[in-house]
């Protein structure tokens, strides 16, 4: 079975706790609340996808791209030289989003915009934000068989999304269609916020899948495995 690989040798146990990599060819879903590390993790997934070779889109709802340079920067995922080299585009949605009016359809300009999904793998973080004001059942389900067939060529896409920001019955369709389903839960034990991933659904793995982990996001040091994250 082909993945894309987002081990890196300083932490490849969170590569090794995700089925070894993403399949190629695979919708993976990640939903999570407000501050539950949705981002943190795409940023770690993108950095150890190019770092094994993989080109990859980044469609951001929260950052500029001065502010995910940076960002990344801070965890220790240098990232000017791929943008350089065209293996990252990266795409800020959140200029737009600050300045849209509830009646602009980005689902239709996602499925028009063909050069966003020109790589190996397309993330778009975070999905609700971008859709909430064009969302209807028909509509999503356009952009669901959009993605299929854009995984029926190899491409992978991760979508994360806060299901509150989205009708049940629509987060739900994209949820069941999804080959990896994550799920994000934070709580809070005194000063200290503990991050967990629930893995839901994870077909087609490299190695055998665990049922949940925890992680921690550390400056200098990105996003780690945390043991302690999970009890």
């Amino acid at each position: 079975m082909v993945v894309y690989s987002f081990a890196l040798d300083r932490d490849d146990e969170m590569n090794q706790m995700l089925g070894g990599g993403f399949p190629k060819g695979a919708l993976v879903v990640i939903d999570g609340p407000n501050g539950s590390g949705k981002s943190a993790l795409c940023q770690r997934f993108a950095f150890g996808l190019l770092d094994n070779k993989n080109t990859v889109t980044y469609i951001s709802t929260q950052l500029t791209t001065k502010n995910f340079i940076r960002q990344m920067n801070s965890l220790d995922y240098p990232i000017g030289i791929r943008l350089l080299k065209g293996e990252l585009l990266y795409i800020p949605a959140y200029p737009l989003l600050k300045e849209s009016k509830p009646r602009i359809d980005f689902i239709q300009r996602l499925m028009g915009a063909a050069g966003l999904f020109e790589k190996d793998v397309i993330i778009i973080d975070t999905l609700s934000a971008l859709i909430r004001y064009s969302t209807e059942a028909e509509k999503s389900l356009q952009l669901i068989s959009f993605f299929k067939k854009l995984t029926g060529v190899q491409k992978t896409i991760i979508l994360t999304m806060d299901s509150t920001e989205l009708p049940p019955g629509i987060s739900t369709e994209f949820k069941d269609a999804a080959e990896v389903f994550l799920t994000l839960k934070i709580r809070q034990i005194g000063t200290e916020i503990r991050r967990t991933v629930v893995i839901n659904k994870y077909a087609r793995p490299e190695f055998q899948v665990g049922s949940m982990f925890g992680f921690k996001v550390e400056a200098k040091a990105g996003v780690m495995i945390d043991i302690s994250g999970v009890s």
